[in-house]
């Protein structure tokens, strides 16, 4: 029997983003259900706090938030503010001085996009790649270089940095084969903590008139608005978009937490979005969903989709129009319900390992 381990968890868990902040909830709930002293290294950045806000408030840039939606994401801020108090959390820390974090039998570095030299203000931080923390052990769980594609590679200080690492295990294909090609090593290929150790049931949150979609995302091509909006018509749905304003939606639920995100998901008939966490909370809820990944975020999307089954859930500016009304009116494939579970105890003997 594995002895109760004392577990930092180390991640970007203090964005105002609903995956970004499930992600980071669901690992360190997991590890504590599993009997372990888990917590999240609550790091500090002056830096990134300012930049967090400013995205908080203008997610959509260059286009300007119209000053009446001001109040609604003051509101989904301190939803936001309010959820994070609720954490397991570490003492705080000045994110450059890492060994002010306090001592671990094992930090875990991530889930998300830890190792993303593009983030905007977390990019490059030597933290998130070991450097200066102080545990036993370090190992990576779920993490990414998001939208830094394999072909760029690692240049060796960073490399040399994870060649400390204990165990290595990533969310996504692209991150995989950029550890192999730089490192020579082969990391587990894990789920992401909200399929791996998932959000409780919903408590409430969707009050709202049935049937609808949920819109989450923003910054959509117009072509799939229009294709959404002209299925949405015709089969009688409303569009509900959660988060972030899409005037192509009949209402707007801007100011949704973290909580109210998970209920909205769960009670919608089906989901449209453009985010890794849209379909992840799709793929929870089991509700058939359409995505269009971004530049940005097509890496950890793609691979998602084809590892669980479900990559005709992606969509293009070729694809049919009566092709939406299949993929958001038909019920998920049980297939993708029996991969899902065969990788999750894939990532379970990952974890078995790291903890042993």
């Amino acid at each position: 029997m594995v002895s109760a381990r004392r577990i930092g968890i180390l991640t970007f868990h203090r964005c105002i983003n609903y995956g970004s902040y499930w992600q980071a909830r669901c690992l360190a709930e997991g590890l504590r259900r599993m009997g372990h002293d888990a917590e999240l290294l609550d790091h500090d950045s002056p830096e990134a706090t300012r930049a967090e806000w400013r995205c908080a408030f203008q997610p959509q840039l260059p286009w300007r938030t119209a000053r009446a939606d001001y109040p609604l994401y003051a509101a989904k801020t301190r939803r936001f503010l309010a959820a994070f108090d609720t954490l397991p959390l570490s003492r705080r820390f000045p994110i450059d001085r890492p060994e002010q974090a306090g001592a671990y039998d094992l930090i875990l570095v991530g889930s998300d996009e830890v190792w993303n030299f593009r983030h905007p203000w977390y990019g490059g931080k030597p933290i998130f790649f070991g450097e200066g923390l102080k545990a036993e052990r370090i190992a990576s769980y779920a993490a990414s270089f998001g939208n830094h594609g394999a072909d760029e590679g690692l240049d060796p200080p960073w490399a040399e940095r994870l060649r400390g690492f204990a165990s290595l295990s990533v969310r996504d294909e692209n991150s995989r084969s950029l550890i192999r090609r730089t490192m020579d090593q082969e990391p587990a290929l894990v789920l992401d903590p909200c399929l791996q150790f998932p959000p409780p049931p919903p408590g409430g949150g969707a009050e709202v008139e049935r049937p609808y979609v949920a819109v989450y995302g923003h910054s959509f091509q117009d072509w799939f608005q229009c294709a959404v909006r002209l299925w949405a018509d015709r089969a009688g749905y409303r569009l509900i978009s959660i988060g972030y304003r899409n005037d192509w939606a009949d209402e707007q639920r801007i100011d949704a937490g973290p909580e109210n995100f998970s209920a909205l998901i769960a009670g919608a008939a089906s989901v449209a979005t453009n985010f890794f966490h849209g379909c992840v909370f799709a793929l929870h809820h089991r509700r058939p969903f359409v995505c269009v990944p971004s530049y940005y975020r097509f890496n950890k999307v793609s691979d998602l989709t084809q590892r669980v089954g479900a990559e005709r859930h992606l969509v293009s500016e070729e694809t049919p129009h009566d092709h939406y009304a299949e993929l958001l009116e038909t019920p998920l494939d049980n297939e993708i319900g029996t991969r899902i579970a065969a990788l999750r105890e894939q990532s379970s003997r990952y974890l078995a390992t790291v903890l042993g």
